[in-house]
């Protein structure tokens, strides 16, 4: 990467990333779950920073959103290695959405905006998936003493980290999806 590139490559993923961290804010005033989660609006601008630079800009984007969440807003942390899980892990790894990085691109200049669409919902659902994965893992290590008496713990983890992560895929997708299609100019770099 050039220095002209690097340095619009890591100011769009400082921009975005306290563009998450905004829109997760925002997301939590309106309702947040006993002990963390809610339906959220930040992981979007992860997704379009992975769109548009690939798994290092999504993985940057989400590790500095994590950092944000955990020094500066509301966090839910009851030991460092849950506080790790919960915000630096699990928010990274929705950067591996960028996997798809090529492929949008490609469909976007191809003009198939169904391929595009097909593959953005592709990544938000692998980014949210990843992000589950760690909040599940959280869970089950964590928050055993909060699942009803009679209910594996790792069925209770999946159920509650599901009720909101499975409405945040779906409404990051849809958002996405309508971004680009309208606006594919924010991912594609001349």
């Amino acid at each position: 990467m050039r220095g002209n590139q690097r340095l619009l490559f890591l100011i769009e993923v400082a921009m975005l990333a306290s563009l998450a961290f905004l829109l997760d804010l925002l997301s939590s005033v309106i309702g947040k779950l006993p002990q963390g989660g809610s339906v959220s609006l930040g992981m979007i601008p992860i997704f379009i920073i992975a769109y548009r630079w690939g798994i290092k800009g999504g993985l940057l984007t989400g590790l500095l959103l994590g950092l944000l969440q955990a020094v500066l807003g509301n966090p839910y942390i009851v030991h460092p290695v849950q506080g790790f899980l919960d915000y630096y892990l699990a928010f990274s790894v929705v950067g591996f959405s960028g996997v798809f990085f090529k492929q949008i691109q490609h469909a976007f200049q191809n003009k198939s905006k169904k391929l595009a669409i097909l593959y953005i919902s592709l990544g938000a659902l692998l980014g949210s998936l990843l992000r589950m994965v760690a909040h599940v893992v959280a869970g089950v290590a964590f928050f055993a003493s909060f699942a009803p008496e009679g209910t594996p713990v790792l069925t209770y983890s999946i159920v509650y980290n599901a009720s909101y992560m499975i409405p945040t895929m779906i409404v990051s997708a849809i958002v996405v999806s309508l971004l680009l299609v309208t606006s594919p100019r924010l991912i594609i770099r001349k």
